[in-house]
């Protein structure tokens, strides 16, 4: 973690891994069936990425003056309008209690987030009903901070998954099933290496679903790392997944959305058999709890649209910005959906989807081609 804050305070020119990694296209091969709209038919999915309100560890000073309350005033309205609304939670809902051992005794500096329980309470008010607990800090304070969060969401409803203990969840909302996964490359949760066993969970909520939604946490942290290098990657001496592999993977397995997050900046987006997929939507409300310095700062909303097979429809990206000083905020310039289709136009050429200048997304034509092949990653 300390090398990724020192990396979003140094931002570097993107690495054009597109010229080593382009696709080929075939112009024989028949065209991706692209569907059309059905405004009246579809099904919303509001997804951000990370979310930390402050720590009380190692003392309150890292906490919101307004008990967090706020946190989420600016984007509460789009939450609260979808019909799922989706984070990821960084960190464990918990009072008191001491850091895991493990925590203390490693080789760079530990970064604990402990958030108070009532702070559940912020994240139901602001809209939020799924979150994935897949991630490296769940374990900041052990059993104990994981039991702790688990109940404080179970006492409001809130669905969530990616811990070994609860690798999955199945909620319904207006006569629709869902099916909510997910997925990391830490202790206690839901391992990120292993495709097939990704693909039976999935594909056993696949059978109960109409629509399955699927988190990953995954891949290097900072901004050396906003483009998907189609290869496991490691950070610090880590494995943190194949991230490409692991998204078609799931998509073949019966996924119908994939939402990825962990290296605290943004990545491109990408259709793959009518099914969407957000390779990193980075920080979202992370009050001082990580770098907000340029690119790290760029805090997307993802609205996405699909019909009751979960087939993509169309989406948007809804830009924000982070600042220490002002919390979450509406981002006129829309950098963070300008980042994105940068990223999605070097990453993936023929991603089968456009982003206007606005953010919004809509599915293009694509050729089927050999490189979508998923291939185990050798261990």
């Amino acid at each position: 973690m300390l090398i990724f804050l020192q990396a979003c305070e140094r931002p570097v020119r993107s690495k054009q891994f597109a010229t080593q990694q382009k696709k080929q296209l075939s112009p024989q091969n028949p065209l991706i069936k692209v569907p059309a709209p059905a405004h009246h038919d579809s099904l919303c999915v509001a997804a951000v990425g990370d979310i930390m309100m402050g720590t009380s560890y190692p003392d309150s000073t890292t906490l919101p003056p307004d008990s967090g309350r706020n946190s989420f005033r600016a984007a509460a309205a789009e939450l609260k309008t979808a019909d799922v609304a989706f984070g990821n939670l960084e960190g464990a809902l918990l009072d008191t209690g001491a850091p895991a051992h493990f925590k203390l005794h490693q080789r760079s500096k530990s970064y604990l987030f402990r958030m108070p329980t009532h702070y559940a309470s912020v994240l139901k008010n602001a809209g939020f009903n799924v979150l994935s607990l897949a991630n490296n800090h769940i374990n900041d304070f052990d059993a104990f901070g994981r039991k702790s969060t688990t109940k404080a969401l179970d006492s409001l409803g809130i669905h969530y998954a990616g811990l070994q203990v609860k690798p999955s969840t199945v909620f319904e909302f207006n006569g629709i099933k869902y099916g909510f996964c997910s997925f990391a490359p830490n202790a206690n949760t839901v391992s990120i290496h292993d495709l097939k066993g990704a693909a039976r969970i999935i594909s056993d909520l696949k059978q109960r679903c109409n629509v399955v939604i699927v988190s990953f946490h995954g891949g290097g942290e900072g901004v050396d790392f906003e483009h998907v290098p189609f290869t496991v990657e490691t950070f610090i001496g880590e494995k943190r997944g194949d991230v490409h592999a692991f998204a078609h993977n799931a998509i073949d397995a019966g996924a119908d959305l994939i939402l990825g997050n962990g290296p605290h900046v943004n990545r491109a987006l990408e259709i793959y058999k009518n099914r969407l997929i957000a390779y990193s939507l980075g920080n979202f409300c992370t009050y001082k709890s990580v770098s907000v310095i340029g690119v790290c700062g760029m805090a997307p909303l993802l609205k996405v649209y699909v019909n009751k097979k979960g087939e993509f429809l169309s989406g948007r990206i809804i830009s924000f910005r982070q600042a220490h000083d002002k919390g979450l905020v509406r981002d006129t310039l829309n950098q963070a959906s300008r980042r994105i289709r940068m990223l999605t136009e070097t990453d993936f050429p023929d991603a089968g989807l456009t982003i206007s200048d606005n953010g919004d997304i809509t599915a293009v034509p694509q050729f089927e081609n050999s490189f979508a092949k998923v291939i185990q990653p050798k261990e």
